[in-house]
């Protein structure tokens, strides 16, 4: 249920996308990992997860998405740009993930044919 929720929003941020510029997404976007960690610590207190550990996760998501973000397709990009984004505060770590997951769709889509 939880990945027909998932690809149900990509589908969403995907149509969206759609109706803008998608060269976009030429180019890792640049986020405010300051600001996304002090947000999202700020959201989490108790937790356990601190501004540091924050950062790291995002510095070492933003360096895995630029090392693979010329096998993704355009369309997926800005669709997960935008689906990482949506909350106001945009994620490397979110965009990783749904670039990976819609890779994973499409190697599925692929093995079936």
């Amino acid at each position: 249920m939880r990945k027909f929720i998932i690809f149900a929003a990509l589908g969403a941020a995907a149509s969206i996308a759609a109706s803008h510029d998608v060269r976009a997404a030429d180019a890792v976007p640049k986020f405010d990992i300051a600001k996304i960690c002090k947000a999202e610590t700020a959201e989490t207190v108790g937790i356990g997860e601190t501004l540091a550990s924050c950062t790291k996760a995002e510095e070492q998501a933003r360096t895995q998405v630029a090392g693979q973000w010329s096998k993704f397709t355009a369309k997926d990009k800005a669709a997960c740009i935008s689906e990482s984004s949506i909350d106001g505060t945009p994620s490397y770590v979110e965009l990783q993930t749904c670039l990976e997951m819609a890779a994973d769709a499409h190697a599925t889509t692929a093995a079936r044919k």
